[in-house]
């Protein structure tokens, strides 16, 4: 009879934590917060820059950046907020480096670019997926990090606020005025 091993219990963030700060446990403790929030971690940062390997380029530049700066974690949030802040910013980063870029292609480049996006095995394939997609494109940065925080990521207007340092109110008028363009972007590219 095969014996079925039960699932390892989930380790509390202080003891992650006391694991990352050690020099002796660091590298088993840094496994362990990948396999906590790597998956979480890429779906986000994949809403915000659009194609897989992208998104793979930038959540390996966060988790450099976590591994070197464990420890000038200060604990006043929780870890999984400021895993977030380094995500986004990281993201936001490679985006406006992409802006930059996008800014000297010519117009045959930007037609590749959008025939990537519809041969993505990772998103869905759906018309109305890839209009959401571009929608998000044309949003300003911060409605864009806002619209996809909430909406995708289903993260509350304060939990969002501890990750971008600002205010509730601001926020949900942010996501209002994401949502209003995006309505606006679909309605006059489907209809």
């Amino acid at each position: 009879m095969t014996q079925v091993q039960a699932p390892e219990p989930k380790i509390t963030e202080d003891k992650l934590l006391a694991l990352l700060r050690s020099e002796q446990t660091r590298d088993s403790g840094f496994r362990l917060l990948m396999q906590a929030y790597q998956e979480r971690l890429y779906l986000h940062i994949r809403r915000m820059v659009g194609e897989h390997e992208d998104a793979n380029d930038v959540l390996q530049n966060c988790l450099v950046k976590v591994y070197r700066n464990i420890g000038s974690f200060k604990a006043q949030s929780a870890l999984y907020t400021w895993l977030y802040r380094i995500a986004t910013n990281e993201a936001m980063t490679f985006l406006r480096k992409r802006q930059r870029h996008v800014n000297k292609l010519q117009p045959e480049d930007e037609a590749t670019a959008g025939r990537q996006l519809r041969a993505d095995a990772w998103m869905d394939g759906e018309a109305v997926q890839e209009h959401l997609q571009r929608a998000l494109e044309t949003l300003p940065d911060r409605q864009k990090q806002v619209f996809v925080m909430r909406y995708y990521d289903e993260l509350s207007y304060a939990e969002i606020a501890g990750i971008l340092k600002t205010s509730v109110g601001g926020l949900k008028a942010s996501y209002h005025h994401a949502v209003k363009k995006i309505e606006h972007y679909l309605i006059n590219t489907i209809i």
